[in-house]
């Protein structure tokens, strides 16, 4: 039971307490509102992100199997010399959006144009490399988003235990002292009223009775 609060029991009071009860729940129910609308938000990136990881981790794996099939059949001098020069670069370009007052990054990245994929000749390695390093080059549109993707399910999830403890303060404690303060109010002002009633009535008995 959340108890009363300790006020006067005054009619100014009591409108004061009504008025901020109709805020208390015009705002239970907007905050309510919103972690319905997040929890769903939330949902989506989760189902998102489900799909988006099985995808990288089925391509990364095969990437990572073909190229130790790679080193296995091939020098490791070979190999360094094939993956030592970049075929391209990339830049990462970081940005925000505001989701349910959240505000999430965004980000994308910008490859430079290329002629070349694989940056060596093709009769000094293996088959597995070209198709380790084509698996990964296609891999980091993909891993950049799941970690956009993760990162934005993580804060919606922080975001979402703050506002479940807000609508569990006004629901279980906030609203419950209010109404039970103007309850008791209430009561008080209507014993008052019938005191003032009865006093009345003998004062109208008594005058009654002296004439």
């Amino acid at each position: 039971m959340a108890g009363r609060l300790q006020v006067n029991p005054t009619r100014m009071e009591l409108k004061r307490l009504k008025l901020r009860l109709k805020t208390a729940v015009r705002g239970h129910k907007l905050l309510k509102d919103k972690s319905d609308e997040m929890i769903r938000r939330f949902m989506e990136f989760a189902k998102q992100n489900k799909t988006l990881r099985e995808q990288v981790e089925k391509e990364l794996s095969e990437a990572l199997t073909t190229f130790i099939v790679a080193k296995a059949v091939s020098d490791d001098a070979v190999i360094q010399e094939a993956v030592a020069m970049p075929a391209k670069t990339v830049k990462l370009e970081m940005d925000s959006q505001n989701i349910m007052s959240v505000v999430v990054p965004v980000m994308q990245v910008k490859e430079s144009e290329s002629k070349d994929r694989y940056p060596y000749s093709f009769a000094s390695v293996t088959a597995e490399l070209d198709s380790s390093i084509g698996v990964l080059s296609g891999l980091l549109q993909k891993m950049v988003k799941l970690a956009e993707i993760e990162k934005t399910c993580n804060m919606l999830a922080i975001e979402i235990e703050k506002n479940r403890r807000r609508v569990n303060a006004l629901e279980y404690v906030m609203i419950p002292q209010l109404e039970e303060t103007i309850k008791f109010i209430t009561m008080k002002l209507d014993e008052n009223e019938r005191s003032n009633i009865v006093r009345l009535v003998k004062v109208k008995a008594m005058i009654a009775e002296e004439l």
